[in-house]
């Protein structure tokens, strides 16, 4: 039996990957945040409600993955509120709904759930503690989810870059027509992900859960290996056939932000590998893909 997918944020980086790798045989309906406000219970329990039924009726397997979320670091500071209600109020309702018509629900998360200043790959049961009001809402966002609704996972991934919306890929990519030399910090450490391949991911762990899997309900998924910005930065330079050397290291206390930034964000694929589910695979070679294939940027 094939997998009908409801993906809130739909139209983002992530959600758009989502619909892209899902199965021709499956059935998608991705709505933007714009169509389907996570913050507004009534619309996602109508949302929810018709999308088991019809899924059903057709002879599918329901999921729901949602991409939706508050991403914008910085402004939270300064926006905690509607950080608060995307990231936190809104997964709850999800939750609740999935939980009404027993629909699997994915649920994405960040590494700022982390302090950041961990020493090796921080493992899905690690203490969390987060810094910034975005990770703080996240947190929050994952126990609403694991709290309301026992076929519910949690995703965490770091460092997403695809062919959609604004990403550090981009960033470099653009500011190199600009710029002879770019200082970038050298002294943050994690892992590039493509979204593409955190899509298959998802897309994978969709089939497993709705097929009856059981694993651990918080899971890691990022580009295996790790690297600085700066290194990163380095890398899309070479990637694009362009001298890497102008890209220079810098601190993050020479670029202070709003938001705290975590110095160590490498995550574990351990857990999700002992689930069975394929590793992401390393970052360079994800990132040579992304833009020998013209996906990105």
């Amino acid at each position: 039996m094939a997998l009908a997918l409801l993906v809130p944020g739909g139209r983002g980086q992530l959600g758009r990957d989502v619909v892209a790798a899902a199965p021709e045989d499956g059935l998608v309906h991705a709505p933007s945040s714009a169509e389907l406000d996570l913050t507004d219970a009534s619309a996602v329990a109508d949302a929810v409600a018709v999308f088991a039924s019809s899924a059903r009726d057709a002879g599918y397997r329901p999921v729901v993955v949602n991409a939706a979320a508050y991403t914008a670091v910085d402004a939270a500071e300064s926006d905690a509120d509607r950080a608060f209600e995307v990231n936190a109020v809104g997964p709850g309702h999800l939750a609740t709904s999935c939980r009404e018509h027993n629909v699997p629900l994915l649920h994405v998360s960040t590494d700022y759930v982390f302090p950041g200043d961990g020493t090796r790959p921080y493992e899905p049961s690690d203490e969390t503690g987060p810094r910034s009001v975005y990770g703080r809402t996240k947190l929050e966002g994952e126990h609403r989810v694991l709290s309301t609704w026992d076929r519910s996972w949690i995703v965490r991934t770091a460092w997403v870059y695809g062919e959609h919306g604004n990403n550090f890929v981009k960033t470099m990519a653009r500011l190199a027509t600009t710029n002879e030399t770019l200082s970038v910090v050298d002294d943050q450490l994690g892992s590039p992900t493509w979204s593409l391949d955190l899509a298959h991911g998802l897309l994978e762990l969709a089939a497993a859960v709705s097929s009856g899997a059981t694993p651990p309900r918080v899971l890691h998924a990022t580009g295996a290996g790790e690297t600085t910005w700066h290194g990163f930065a380095r890398a899309i330079f070479t990637e694009l056939g362009l001298d890497p050397n102008r890209v220079h290291p810098c601190t993050t206390a020479d670029f202070p932000r709003p938001a705290p930034r975590p110095a160590y964000s490498v995550l574990s694929g351990k857990a999700w590998a002992d689930a069975g589910l394929t590793p992401l695979r390393h970052w360079q070679e994800a990132l040579s893909t992304a833009i020998t294939t013209h996906a990105v940027p």
